[in-house]
């Protein structure tokens, strides 16, 4: 996420509360994108470092749990600048110019000037935030699918520029030595089905044979699936789309719930300014008077009813909105019970991290150092693979 100040309920259930289950299904990696915010923020900078401290202590307010995942800074990691700068010696500049965000963010913000390279290369930055960690799933909406299919793209480019490394079948016969002989020979086995026949069962079953050996170093691992598929070694790992639910968050106003537009409730906002808010928010048109009969589906705060009320009180808010037997204040206040109890335990949580910075600056070092770690390991790799490597 890129820092731009305190988080609002449109950032947590649009993304922030998909990543704390996800934290516990797959070893997850998550990201304060201040270089990200330079892109388009670069001419005022004055409140970066505040906005970047703000958004560790909202996720960790909200649930993001440092001993189940790994947080981190992502300037305080260089190998992202670094792998970024590398990528952009072989990506074509026409893959950059058509990604669908570039010219509808240069429309929408037309305050900015947007005509810098690193609003260009931002998506190319995207890729190489993803293919550092080799990650296998990136959490996206519909929205971002685009930015993953170039990193795809990215990545195949350049596995085909430099997967081709000295010595390859030498060190691909020597991985398969570490396999065992009863895996090694099945390996061969399944490999001769698949590139004598195209056995499309063959290529799964050797994958998971691979899969499932610890023996197997993770160089070792993408060399025996570049040799499998009939390739060089796989350096770069093309990663998949996990698309995730994006429910409809409105603000206040009934457009998106948006810093730029005012109209957001914040994640650790004050309960009595929440309630204020509430009572303002916009509601169906058609409800005039008290007595009119209103349509939820066309209320806003139907909306964020749908994502904090059980059945029962929803039940409540289509029958009595319907038959004017309930007035919109009334559907508000109980929105607002629920509302206001999961805002007050991430506030209360919040405030226990704000008074003590040194365990969240410790967090943020330690989830630093463990990125860096594997970071590390995939340049080396690049290096080698691009002839880098001076010794």
């Amino acid at each position: 996420m890129r820092p731009t100040g305190q988080l609002h309920l449109g950032n947590y259930f649009g993304a922030l509360k998909n990543w704390i289950q996800l934290q516990y299904q797959y070893e997850c990696y998550f990201f304060v994108a201040d270089i990200h915010a330079l892109t388009t923020g670069y001419d005022d900078t004055t409140d970066l470092e505040s906005n970047v401290w703000s958004m560790v202590i909202d996720w960790l307010a909200a649930g993001l749990n440092p001993a189940a995942s790994t947080m981190f800074i992502q300037s305080r990691v260089p190998e992202h600048s670094e792998l970024h700068l590398l990528l952009s010696m072989v990506t074509p500049l026409g893959w950059l110019e058509r990604v669908p965000t570039y010219k509808d963010q240069q429309e929408q913000l037309k305050h900015k000037d947007l005509a810098t390279y690193g609003f260009l290369g931002y998506p190319l930055l995207q890729s190489a935030d993803i293919l550092l960690y080799k990650a296998a799933r990136v959490p996206v909406g519909e929205d971002q699918v685009a930015h993953v299919e170039i990193t795809r793209e990215v990545a195949r480019r350049f596995n085909h520029v430099f997967g081709h490394e000295r010595d390859f079948e030498a060190k691909v016969e020597k991985a398969i030595k570490s396999l065992g002989s009863r895996n090694g020979t099945r390996y061969k086995e399944l490999r001769r089905l698949y590139q004598e026949q195209g056995d499309e069962a063959a290529i799964e079953q050797a994958r998971t044979l691979l899969d499932g050996n610890v023996r197997l170093t993770v160089a070792d691992r993408e060399r025996l699936i570049g040799y499998l598929e009939g390739t060089g070694r796989s350096i770069l790992v093309e990663p998949e789309v996990l698309l995730t639910a994006t429910p409809k968050v409105p603000g206040l106003d009934g457009r998106k719930m948006s810093k730029s537009y005012g109209n957001t409730i914040g994640l650790r906002e004050d309960p009595d300014v929440v309630a204020k808010k509430l009572k303002t928010m916009q509601t169906d048109p058609a409800r005039v008077r008290r007595t009119d009969p209103g349509n939820p589906d066309k209320c806003p705060v139907w909306d964020l009813h749908k994502l904090y009320s059980d059945a029962q009180t929803q039940a409540w808010v289509q029958a009595g909105c319907r038959s004017a037997s309930i007035g919109c204040l009334d559907c508000k206040q109980r929105l607002a019970e629920p509302m206001l109890a999961e805002i007050g335990a991430m506030r209360e949580r919040g405030r226990e991290f704000e008074e003590n910075r040194d365990l969240v600056r410790g967090i943020i070092a330690e989830g630093c150092e463990k990125a860096r770690e594997v970071a590390r390991q995939t340049l080396e790799d690049v290096h080698q693979a691009m002839g880098m490597n001076y010794r």
